[in-house]
């Protein structure tokens, strides 16, 4: 009788355990939201794909944590700052959302930086490219995952003025993530003993790029450096062609480029620009089987921030299991207290200030005669290392940066 007391004992304790270990994620639902561009100028990079990528990790994760199941929405920020920030504090106050991942477009990104801080809410940016989101406005909860300006600027416009494109013209967005992108590239350019000749900006979304151009022309340039995303490159690089400015002697350099971009360009029309990417679909064996799945889902091979979306939500599923809760601060530090391994990463790291240390590479858009079969539109020129793909910490404003 002794034995069968100690017994159920042992089985009472074993379910108060398992119970108090459900009973710490909130609402008994992780609810991850995917903040996005569903049918804007970046929605090709970001939208649906994004989405797809969630629902993936969430699958590879087994679809519950902790024994609570894990939730997928999403929302279209219209890449309008008021639209993004009221969606994320409906998120938080009423939705009872515990993470956003994606944000394409940097100014929505630093409007949700803030509200997540606020909240205490996880935020993972692989949309957005600002450096300020681990530098100036850094956050406990904010992590930087994919790509920013500084690692996409030194590895494409350095490749550049090394290959002889030592004077410049900036073609640029004119809002936080194009501004940043051009003056990360002019240090660049600069450090590399070119000089920029003269620049101008556009708004978001522009179809007509001809008045630009023509600055752009007349400026004398060898390279035309644009800084801008989405259907903006396309668009840009389109009428680039049109006006036959390779033709005459000037060169292109998208900083940054998307596998979508070549494919809605074209190799003819894309082919020899440099780009610098995070990830690849066609690296090895496991990219190219994850991608094939995503490919069937969506249609397309995933861009280098769908591959950070997925990357995203996977890490921070096992950061909530390691924590035995979704508490946000807990969360946060079990993110950057373990290595990030997933099909497209293997041992990144989170540095303190919240950016992912990462390699990048640099890239060749691939000549029509090189390319073998659908989607295989990279060359990849040279590894780029982790540390000068990032902001140094030496040079940080962040708050969370230990000083001396």
């Amino acid at each position: 009788m002794q034995m069968r007391l100690s017994g159920l004992g042992a089985l009472a304790l074993a379910l108060a355990v398992a119970t108090a270990a459900q009973a710490q994620i909130s609402d008994d639902v992780v609810k991850i939201g995917v903040l996005t561009d569903m049918n804007g100028v970046t929605a090709d990079i970001t939208g649906k794909g994004s989405v797809a990528a969630a629902e993936m990790a969430v699958k590879e994760f087994g679809g519950t944590v902790l024994g609570k199941p894990v939730q997928v929405i999403f929302a279209d920020h219209q890449h309008k700052v008021d639209v993004g920030a009221a969606i994320t504090r409906r998120w938080t106050d009423v939705d009872k959302i515990d993470a956003i991942v994606d944000v394409p477009n940097s100014g929505v990104a630093l409007a949700v930086q803030e509200i997540a801080r606020e909240k205490k809410r996880i935020v993972m940016y692989s949309g957005a490219g600002t450096t300020a989101l681990t530098n100036e406005q850094c956050s406990p909860y904010g992590f930087h995952w994919t790509y920013d300006t500084y690692g996409v600027s030194r590895g494409t416009a350095s490749a550049v003025v090394k290959a002889g494109g030592t004077s410049w013209f900036f073609l640029a967005a004119d809002y936080a993530f194009g501004h940043q992108l051009q003056k990360d590239a002019t240090d660049v350019v600069k450090a590399n003993g070119g000089t920029v000749v003269d620049s101008v900006r556009h708004p978001l979304n522009t179809a007509d790029f001809s008045s630009f151009l023509l600055r752009a022309q007349a400026s004398g340039a060898k390279v035309i450096g644009i800084a801008n995303a989405g259907n903006d490159t396309i668009n840009a690089m389109k009428q680039a062609g049109e006006f036959g400015l390779v033709q005459q002697g000037q060169n292109l350099a998208a900083l940054v480029f998307f596998l979508q971009d070549v494919h809605g360009l074209g190799l003819q029309a894309a082919q020899g620009t440099y780009l610098t990417t995070a990830s690849y679909w066609d690296m090895n064996d496991v990219t190219r089987a994850w991608s094939k799945e995503f490919m069937a889902k969506t249609g397309m091979m995933p861009s280098m921030l769908h591959a950070g979306v997925y990357g995203a939500v996977l890490h921070y599923l096992k950061a909530i299991k390691t924590a035995g809760s979704d508490d946000a601060d807990k969360v946060a530090a079990a993110m950057r207290a373990a290595p990030i391994h997933d099909a497209f990463t293997d041992n990144a790291t989170i540095r303190e200030d919240g950016r992912v240390l990462r390699p990048m590479y640099l890239a060749k858009v691939k000549k029509p005669s090189d390319s073998k079969y659908p989607w295989d539109y990279f060359e990849i020129v040279r590894t780029i290392p982790a540390e000068e793909a990032v902001w140094p910490l030496s040079e940080s404003k962040c708050a969370l940066v230990r000083k001396g």
